[in-house]
């Protein structure tokens, strides 16, 4: 089918073109003829002077005369008469008499509005044509009600492909798998729950930060259980008009009863399950009456057994309460970034399809991923599936690892971008502060790595990741972190006895833990009270929406506090950098020259003085290679030295010589 089509395709401009071409022919025949029209009395007196040299004669009954064409004496062979005479017997009568005396050629033609064919196209094709176009434009009229109708009926979709989805594609989340197990017994053996007069959860809000698996574990859940799962979006049903919303509410559980047991996810629910009222954002009309059909169908006068509702949301502060209340969201199971030992376990997962060295450790690499989620994780093995490719390799090694990383965290590399010598020595020298901070403080972030090749807005940057993670931190780790950041501006001036502008991203953060400290914490002199805390925004990390309980004169004691920690911090820095001025020489100078130094490196440098690749580079210039020692073993005489490997060539030569 797909040939025809496109043969059509391609004869078709060669048949408009050749239907234009004979158009402009019959145009151009028309424009080179002459038709001279005659009153019936000069053609009267054409046949009485025999003048006439052919006739041609086509009666037309509907009109009642005859149609007379032809040609006189003097006319060229383009130029013709034409005359048009009433129906009467004297007229044809004159005619033949007159070709008897001067014998000119006659011809007559039928009429040709008497051909059927004819008739039926003037006659009945038009009639066809009307009733045809009628018929469209009404259809089209009921097309556009019927999709009018259509506008109120649900957009969940149902997922087939659930059950290739299990909970061996779900990783790093082992207690929220364990929250969700009782839903799939509830599906594929609810008698057991009901025999003992328990209730399954009706709905169940999977809660946290974006990428860290909601939709996932929401589909594992439907494919361990094998039920049809519908899915939708929070958006999906807030319309234009009031009302849309509301009967795609009431259509999708009208549809998921037919299919009960089933499961139904709602994701980004916080789209439609926003507070009702006024409050952020104001009231909407259509979002509230979407909003309280939802309420009712999830727990009001009908009941529809059989269907359990995942919504996921990453702002579940904002949702409605009546949402929130048991009989409607019961549970609600809190996705969290991964752990060391999660993270780990998602990039098995997704390291499966991928051509890994046997270099490449991922217990290493999920020590250095603090933070990412399991979409961060996903996407940091393609980009370096990407960059293998890109540089030809066969197998994705730890260089395009930690080059991914580095693009996934701050961009990728502006290696045209050109420093000076001066101006690299100073970023040099910045994140060596923070490299010696972090070795000597017990508290403090390890740097994972350092470098000073710019990405993005910053010209160097060191990646500092917790020593331990944990759940809660004391004041002295809090501190000492401040002062691993603040190890930059401290080395410039000691070092250069000039500051930069290069520390800014450090005093932020430096500056957002003190606040934290003093308003959040109670980890001041202030007391332990809190002055701040977050209403929104938690799970983004924002804080444009803290609330603030306190007056002008205590803002001013918080900031005292602040500059009061800061400084602190600052001035042991100083005393930590000055004492170990030759460490951070050291590492400055080998970051010039090698501008990038991994955590391994770090630790080499710190304990041997130098770089790891130069004791590596003489012990090869030692030791000999297979080919050396093939050549020496000839050389003495050595019998069957070609089949020997390295250590039988090694070995043989030892025994040679003793």
């Amino acid at each position: 089918m797909k040939i025809n089509k496109t043969v059509k395709k391609g004869i078709t401009p060669y048949i408009v073109l050749a239907v234009l071409a004979l158009l402009v022919l019959i145009a151009l025949d028309f424009v080179g003829q002459k038709v001279n029209v005659l009153s019936y009395d000069e053609f009267e007196q054409h046949l009485v002077s025999n003048k006439i040299e052919e006739i041609e004669i086509t009666p037309r009954d509907r009109a009642k005369v005859y149609e007379i064409k032809g040609k006189l004496e003097g006319y060229d062979e383009r130029e013709s008469f034409f005359v048009r005479v009433p129906f009467s017997d004297e007229v044809m009568s004159r005619i033949l008499l007159a070709r008897e005396e001067s014998n000119f050629k006659l011809q007559t033609n039928t009429d040709p509005e008497s051909s059927t064919f004819l008739l039926f196209l003037i006659n009945v094709l038009p009639i066809i044509a009307l009733i045809g176009f009628a018929f469209f434009f009404f259809t089209r009229q009921m097309g556009g009600a019927n999709k009018s109708l259509d506008f109120g009926k649900s957009r969940a979709k149902l997922n087939e492909e659930t059950n290739k989805v299990t909970f061996k594609e779900v990783a790093g989340l082992q207690e929220e798998k364990e929250e969700v197990q009782e839903l799939i017994d509830f599906l594929k053996n609810p008698k057991k729950f009901q025999s003992l007069g328990a209730r399954i959860p009706k709905g169940v809000l999977l809660v946290g930060p974006p990428g860290t698996g909601k939709t996932l574990l929401a589909k594992a859940v439907a494919g361990e259980a094998s039920v049809p799962f519908y899915f939708i979006s929070g958006s999906d049903f807030v319309e234009l008009f009031v009302g849309i919303g509301a009967s795609r509410v009431r259509d999708m559980f009208r549809q998921a009863k037919h299919t009960a047991p089933c499961l139904i996810f709602i994701d980004e629910i916080d789209a439609v399950g926003r507070q009702r009222g006024t409050g952020l954002g104001g009231g909407h009309d259509e979002r509230e009456q979407t909003l309280n059909q939802l309420l009712t169908e999830m727990d009001g006068f009908g009941a529809n057994e059989g269907i359990i509702i995942i919504a996921a949301t990453n702002r579940p502060d904002v949702l409605d309460p009546a949402l929130l209340r048991p009989g409607r969201f019961d549970r609600q199971i809190t996705v969290n970034l991964p752990d060391v030992k999660g993270r780990e376990e998602i990039l098995k997962v997704h390291a499966r399809n991928k051509v890994l060295a046997p270099s490449v450790t991922l217990s290493h690499l999920a020590k250095r991923t603090v933070g990412f989620s399991g979409a961060d994780l996903e996407n940091l093995l393609n980009e370096a599936a990407l960059l293998a490719v890109r540089r030809n390799k066969k197998s994705i090694t730890m260089a395009e690892i930690d080059e991914a990383t580095d693009r996934v965290l701050m961009g990728p590399a502006k290696k045209s971008k050109k420093y000076t010598d001066k101006e690299k020595r100073l970023i040099a020298h910045h994140e060596a502060g923070h490299v010696v901070l972090g070795l000597k403080l017990d508290d403090a972030h390890d740097v994972q790595k350092v470098t000073i090749i710019p990405r993005s807005y910053a010209g160097g940057y060191a990646m500092m990741v917790p020593k331990e993670e944990r759940y809660t931190q004391t004041k002295k780790e809090l501190l000492e972190r401040i002062t691993g950041l603040l190890g930059g501006r401290v080395a410039e001036e000691i070092i250069f006895g000039e500051i930069t502008t290069g520390a800014h991203n450090d005093f932020e953060k430096a500056t957002k833990i003190a606040r934290s400290m003093v308003t959040e914490y109670g980890m001041s002199d202030l007391g332990p009270i809190q002055l701040e805390h977050q209403d929104e925004g938690v799970f983004l990390g924002r804080d444009y929406t803290k609330s603030r309980n306190f007056s002008n004169e205590v803002a001013h004691e918080i900031d005292v506090e602040m500059r009061k920690i800061i400084n602190d911090c600052y001035e042991k820095a100083k005393e930590i950098i000055n004492e170990n001025i030759n460490l951070l020489k050291l590492i400055a100078e080998t970051l010039i020259e090698h501008e990038t130094l991994t955590k391994e490196q770090i630790d080499y440098l710190v304990e041997n003085g130098k770089m790891p690749e130069e004791e590596k580079e003489k012990e090869k210039e030692k030791e000999k290679t297979i080919v050396d020692l093939r050549i020496e073993a000839k050389e003495k005489g050595i019998k069957g030295y070609t089949k020997m490997n390295k250590e039988e060539l090694e070995k043989a030569l030892n025994d040679k010589e003793e």
